[in-house]
């Protein structure tokens, strides 16, 4: 990346950031200010990001928490690493269990959609190995917003009025904590209405002063596991104890010059890997991006990656997740030619074998974090520990009970993942973290900000700003900024196109690059309270 993204030909109404010591950028201002604290306090980026996770459990628990999963890709000196913080499906959870009750799916809510939280020993793990500060330093911010309050932010009082209201919804004692814990007053804090939680607090501050092991191991653990014997929960002690995040090697495809970085399976980070691969055999370019020439291709060749990704992508500690054939180039080439001149159903192919919040750091020395965490779905799985705060994720949900599927709910197996961070590299130089969070949508929105990036010369503000599509079985969803022209000549080509008028499905997120001088420019996401800062 050089200066010309900085002079983007797609202007927005907001320019992006240029700093030059460090930058922080999510979806929530007072997060992004506690990361950017750390940097100015002589802490790492992934210290930064540290701070930013933990605030963010506080500041925007509708799509994140301590009982949630987080991923991260590190840039550190001249090499990448990954992390997989995600948790594993409790030792009784099976499908027999399940059948045995009735059950034809995971279900969405309740214990049985609870697989072991990973997000504290993800934090605990980055800092061991990339941290600069006293880990307990890094989770005061967080800490001093649960005890103290904070004003709820627009966006995110929105989606906690939306969560409140199907809470109501469900009832038995485990989910009785849920509205105690995030509607005490008994309706969802409005915008700008002070929000305080004691239990969170008190959770955040025994996993500072204790380490992330008290999670796992300490009073914490009994805590949760107690409460799960009480209100017929199927995770334990050593459900809990077993947890362990796994250092991992990131995978990437070539696209215009460049290195995209995604995590491996269990997340769905390849199925945007698979989706630039097919792209990197046409020339996008040669229609203006605002075309349905330049939309139509993109739109075939995340179809074709979901039909791979959907039907391969499981926990690699299982099954043989067929990875290298999958980016393979030759088969690339195979599936890149089934995009032809209108909308078609895309089905997978035979390989060779061989809720959620984002953020991404930058600090001073070149260090650059992706990190993203989650609940899955909103709150989670509606499964909330009384009086601590911690509000269990439902990734148990993204099993299937197909025999048949690699991705079939198993004992202490990882499920299929949407959560996925992302990094860009050339020629072995770090270009920086990018990511954009929202279920489905997160492996779509990497493939158009890349698209957006490298073959449109667009600003990290612009890529972002810029209105983006879906793709939801054979429909294509567009934004309600999508010009006319566009939709009709999807139309033409044989999509299927709704306008989203709600605009709540098209992702969060954010971006930072490293310039040749060893400055930054940023951007962060305008569909939702994002910020980005620097120093």
């Amino acid at each position: 990346m050089d200066g010309h993204f900085l002079n983007s030909p797609y202007a927005t109404h907001r320019t992006p950031l240029v700093a030059g010591n460090g930058v922080v950028a999510t979806s929530h201002p007072l997060a992004a200010q506690a990361g950017l604290a750390m940097l100015q306090a002589g802490g790492s980026a992934v210290d930064a990001a540290i701070a930013t996770a933990a605030a963010l459990t506080v500041l925007e628990p509708t799509s994140n928490g301590i009982g949630g999963d987080a991923f991260a890709i590190v840039w550190d000196s001249d090499q990448i690493h990954g992390l997989n913080g995600s948790g594993r499906a409790p030792a009784a959870l099976t499908v027999e269990a399940l059948q045995s009750g009735g059950h034809t799916e995971v279900p969405q809510f309740g214990w049985l959609s609870v697989t072991v939280p990973g997000v504290p020993a993800a934090w605990q793990d980055l800092h061991t190995r990339f941290g600069k500060l006293p880990f307990a330093q890094l989770l005061q911010p967080a800490i001093r917003y649960a005890e103290e309050g904070h004003p709820v932010a627009t966006v995110v009082a929105r989606n906690w009025a939306r969560a409140v209201a199907a809470a109501r919804e469900r009832s038995g004692p485990m989910f009785d904590g849920f509205l105690a814990t995030f509607a005490p007053s008994g309706a969802a804090p409005a915008p700008g209405e002070r929000f305080v939680s004691p239990g969170h607090a008190r959770t955040l501050r025994l996993i500072a002063e204790r380490g992330a092991h008290d999670f796992y191991t300490g009073e914490i653990a009994h805590v949760i596991t107690s409460f799960a014997a009480r209100t017929d929960g199927v995770i334990t002690a050593a459900d809990l104890a077993a947890h362990t995040s796994t250092w991992i090697d990131p995978i990437s495809v070539e696209y215009r010059g460049h290195t995209v970085w995604e995590l491996p399976p269990n997340g769905q980070g390849l199925a945007a890997l698979i989706a630039l691969g097919l792209l990197e055999g046409l020339d996008l370019a040669s229609h203006p991006r605002d075309t349905a020439a330049a939309y139509h291709p993109q739109i075939e060749a995340m179809k074709l990656a979901f039909a791979d990704a959907h039907r391969y992508i499981a926990d690699p500690e299982r099954v043989d997740v067929p990875v290298r054939g999958l980016l393979d180039p030759d088969y690339l080439a195979a599936r890149c030619a089934l995009i032809g001149p209108t909308a078609s159903s895309a089905a997978p192919g035979s390989p060779p074998y061989g809720g959620t919040v984002y953020l991404c750091a930058a600090d001073r020395d070149g260090q650059m974090i992706s990190f993203i965490q989650s609940n899955f779905q909103g709150f989670g799985s509606g499964v909330v520990v009384p009086d601590w705060g911690i509000s269990l994720q439902n990734r148990a949900h993204g099993f299937t009970l197909d025999q048949t599927h690699p991705n079939v709910l198993e004992p202490r197996k990882r499920p299929f993942h949407t959560i996925i961070p992302a990094f860009l590299t050339k020629n072995g130089e770090p270009i920086g973290p990018f990511g954009v969070m929202g279920g489905p949508m997160q492996p779509q929105g990497h493939t158009q900000v890349m698209v957006n990036s490298l073959d449109y010369g667009m600003s990290p503000q612009a890529a972002l700003d810029a209105p983006r599509w879906r793709v939801d079985g054979d429909t294509v969803w567009v934004e309600l900024e999508t010009p006319r022209h566009i939709i009709e000549g999807l139309i033409a080509r044989g999509h299927t196109v709704q306008v989203d008028i709600m605009g709540i499905g098209f992702g969060r997120g954010q971006i930072i690059w490293r310039q040749p001088a060893g400055t930054y420019v940023a951007g962060s996401e305008p569909r939702c309270d994002g910020c980005v800062v620097g120093w």
